[in-house]
């Protein structure tokens, strides 16, 4: 009685001190066994999904076309191989041809459409690196993408004469830019099919060397001029697509 008279909890009052203290070892080793066996099962499962990859007929290879990148005046064709269950190299090759959207922040102007602007086709190159967030024996599900890119516009702007005719003088434009980018997405295997959208944003660092050329007409002489500008910098880009393929 004197013990409750002093505010001492009912559940200690015929419980020693060395009790106390088993009873606590005891119910840390509990919480300690609880986490170990969740960490266990979570290490069991991702060694069961490692290894379904190894064994299971599953998609490891997809072939890729960029739906939006065309209006940028690219059409690359993209080639995913998995590595593993979370990471797989991506690499692309294709053509460079007419701009259709002006960013010139990063050096992306619209093409004209005059006869005097004869567009060229140049070369794409894709290499990359991605890691899915998501454990799954497909490579599917959202990620962290880490690519470099090699681009080549050109085109030949025809100079004019007095008349405003088309000669046989052409001036090269050419624009040259080699991409670091980093792009996060999520790309969605169909439940039925072996189709697949991948869904992709991101920002990059771009090196730009070119040699553009600006045509100029003099509204009072009548006269065609031509300027050349060399520019060799580092800029910042932006990158938003969309990416239809096919696994198999």
């Amino acid at each position: 009685m004197d013990r409750q008279r002093t505010g001492e909890p009912l559940i200690l009052a015929g419980m020693s001190k060395e009790r106390l203290i088993q009873g606590l070892l005891f119910a840390v080793c509990l919480s300690q066994g609880a986490w170990a066996q969740d960490k266990t099962k979570v290490v069991l499962y991702k060694d069961r999904v490692a290894a379904a990859f190894d064994t299971v007929n599953c998609v490891k290879n997809v072939i890729k076309l960029n739906a939006f990148s065309f209006f940028r005046g690219e059409f690359p064709v993209y080639y995913e191989r998995a590595i593993s269950h979370n990471v797989s190299a991506e690499i692309a090759a294709g053509i460079t041809f007419r701009n259709y959207i002006g960013l010139s922040a990063s050096g992306d102007d619209v093409d004209d459409y005059s006869a005097g602007t004869e567009i060229i086709v140049g070369p794409s190159i894709h290499a990359g690196f991605r890691y899915y967030f998501q454990d799954d024996i497909e490579p599917q599900g959202p990620y962290l993408h880490l690519d470099f890119a090699h681009l080549d516009y050109l085109k030949d702007i025809r100079a004019k004469d007095a008349n405003g005719e088309l000669t046989d003088t052409r001036y090269r434009d050419t624009r040259t830019y080699n991409d670091i980018r980093l792009l996060y997405g999520f790309q969605n295997l169909s439940a039925t099919s072996n189709w697949l959208f991948d869904f992709y944003g991101g920002i990059g660092l771009r090196n730009r060397r070119m040699e553009t050329v600006t045509e100029n007409y003099d509204t009072v002489t009548g006269i065609w001029s031509y300027d050349f500008e060399t520019i060799d910098d580092v800029v910042p880009a932006l990158f938003l697509g969309v990416k239809v393929g096919l696994g198999w």
